[in-house]
């Protein structure tokens, strides 16, 4: 019993430790010892692009938006900009044709992917490129992110996503913010980079991200194109790759029951891509890359079960031993210290305690969106979360 307890501890810790630490490591020393050269990120010429924005009751934002994509340091008979209006019922499909717009579509509420994939219907370019609507794209970012496609291996490139605050100061220099995703962000970026440096990344995110037409694949509309997108683009045959040139800003969430509730939205639709969806099937992958997958995401994703089966296991050791041993207490006593740091940064919001807290709630989403996954479905449609408008 002893025995049995102790191997599933020490595993469930070393599996949360691989996927929040160990994989990154191990990446940046195979990247040393087998560099690989970055993808081109300038392009030798002018392919047709199509950007894309989705919008769903956009009014305040759409405007901005299509300005920001008609002022793209990219040719002008070369860009088209098309706004798919998800069944808007504000001034959203006025203000983009009002604004500059190419081609403004305006569809019944169906979510996200499917007024995605509408557009891409209507799409003149070679190179299907997408962006939310509150997302701004440096003057650069589109010739970064097309010259990605110099590598007739790329069927998919995303860009690097920066989140300011409401104040528009970067996310990383407010120390006492509640809301910690700017350090998780960052670390998130660096993993992304080394996979790219690799082979692949395991996903991209939806502020900048573009596919060749042809490549461009038609999902279920509750799977997102962040995670589907790139894990069967590989399955293609082709490489998903990490462009940090091709650059954007969003707004933060500002709180963290904010951002909470957004990841918890975010993996209800991710757990079915996962369980459902083809990623759990390795058909299609190089082992590397199945390695990726099941270190980056399966593991990490199944991180707030391997939390609690550590803990439980560990409250057993400590329980059922009459002289417990020291070592078992101390990681017991680490485990409930994770959990007294993040209830203590309410009242203290301090760095530290503020990442705990972040770690834990986030974590907690994890579970949180498997069930009501699991409870009611998953809707396609999306609201804008809070704060970030």
């Amino acid at each position: 019993m002893r025995t049995a307890l102790e191997i599933v501890f020490w595993l469930s810790c070393a599996l949360i430790a691989w996927t929040q630490v160990g994989y990154a490591a191990a990446l940046a020393v195979v990247v040393r010892v087998l560099p690989r050269p970055a993808a081109r990120q300038e392009p030798t010429h002018w392919p047709e692009l199509s950007l894309i924005i989705a919008a769903h009751d956009e009014q305040v934002v759409i405007a901005a938006k299509v300005a920001n994509a008609l002022g793209l340091d990219y040719p002008r008979e070369r860009l088209q900009v098309i706004v798919a209006c998800d069944g808007c019922t504000d001034a959203t499909a006025p203000r983009a044709r009002e604004a500059g717009a190419d081609l403004v579509l305006e569809l019944p509420r169906s979510g996200k992917i499917r007024a995605q994939d509408a557009a891409v219907q209507q799409a003149r370019g070679a190179i299907v490129a997408f962006s939310d609507a509150n997302a701004q794209w440096q003057p650069d970012a589109a010739r970064a992110l097309v010259g990605a496609f110099e590598d007739s291996r790329v069927g998919y490139a995303c860009g690097q996503v920066s989140f300011v605050r409401a104040s528009a100061s970067p996310a990383g220099e407010d120390a006492g913010a509640p809301n910690q995703e700017g350090v998780y962000w960052r670390y998130e970026l660096a993993v992304r980079a080394l996979e790219s440096r690799l082979s692949s990344i395991t996903a991209g995110n939806g502020a900048i991200y573009a596919t060749r037409r042809e490549s461009y694949m038609v999902v279920d509309p509750i799977m997102g194109h962040d995670l589907s997108l790139p894990f069967n683009t590989v399955k293609r045959g082709l490489r998903a790759v990490y462009v940090p040139g091709a650059r954007a800003t969003e707004k933060m969430v500002p709180s963290l029951a904010g951002e909470f509730a957004r990841k918890r939205r975010m993996m209800s639709h991710t757990w079915p891509i996962v369980l459902r969806g083809g990623m759990l099937s390795p058909r299609g992958y190089p082992p590397g890359y199945a390695l990726m997958i099941l270190s980056h995401r399966v593991l990490r994703y199944g991180t707030a079960a391997l939390h609690v089966v550590a803990l439980a296991a560990n409250v057993a050791l400590v329980a059922l031993d009459w002289g417990p041993r020291p070592l078992y207490v101390i990681t017991l006593a680490l485990q409930l210290a994770l959990l007294l740091a993040a209830a203590l940064a309410g009242l203290l919001p301090v760095r530290p305690l503020l990442i705990a807290r972040y770690y834990v709630l986030t974590t907690s989403s994890l579970a949180a969106g498997l069930w009501d996954w699991l409870r009611h479905g998953t809707d396609a449609t999306w609201e804008a979360a809070e704060g970030t408008r």
